[in-house]
Parts: structure tokens; sequence; C-alpha cells
């Protein structure tokens, strides 16, 4: 398993809209994103089951970020929209360990390959 490292991180005002993407081979299962302030516990931010295609999301990013996997490219994409300051962090990919079809809950624990992380900042 491989995760290659994150690309489209940036400074964007608040409103504004950014899109994550990272390559991952290898297995790819469960797949996430996740993020994290200095001084912070990691966040799980969004997770696909790339076997049933279930998403599913933290409530403070709920109807804001969208989570989506080509398998053709390999590439995991996060789409930010409507960004707020509180949103700035480091933001990883990363890759779970399913069973019985199922991924884990979305714990930095349960997954064990992760992206170098990509920065995102969101100011006025």
């Amino acid at each position: 398993t491989q995760v290659q490292s994150e690309s489209g991180g940036g400074s964007v005002e608040p409103g504004g809209s950014l899109r994550l993407a990272c390559i991952v081979s290898g297995y790819t299962h469960c797949l996430g994103w996740f993020r994290h302030c200095t001084g912070e516990a990691y966040q799980g931010v969004a997770g696909i089951n790339t076997r049933t295609w279930t998403t599913y999301y933290s409530d403070c990013v709920k109807g804001r970020f969208t989570i989506t996997r080509d398998d053709a490219k390999n590439t995991l994409y996060l789409q930010l929209n409507s960004l707020t300051t509180e949103d700035t962090a480091m933001y990883y990919c990363a890759t779970g360990t399913g069973v019985g079809g199922r991924c884990p809950p979305l714990e930095p624990a349960e997954f064990g390959y992760w992206g170098q992380g990509t920065q995102v900042t969101v100011s006025s």
C-alpha cells in the first residue's frame, strides 16, 4: 500500500473552496481524510467505503465537504466548500482496514497508511 503526498491545499478567504487530492494504491477498501491543528488531536473529517461506496462525515463539515474516489486514477479527493477559519489545519489522506465489508470508525488509530499532509489556511 502506498499513499502519495496530498495536493490542493492553499490559502483562501472565508467562503472559498479547495479540492484536495492524493493517490492511494494497494489496500484501498477504507479511505479517509483527517485534519490536525498544532496541540490538538487528529480529527476525522470524511471517509469512504470503496466496496459499498458509503460515505460518512464529521458533523462540523457535513453539507460542506465531499469525499470521492476515482478508481481509474487511484485518486482520493476531498472537495471543501464554504470554508471558514475553523477549517484551517493540516489535512491528511489515509487508508484503513476493512472487516467483513465494513470500515472502522474514522479514528486515526484505525488507519495505518498516511500521506504527508497538505496545509489549508482560511483567513480574511
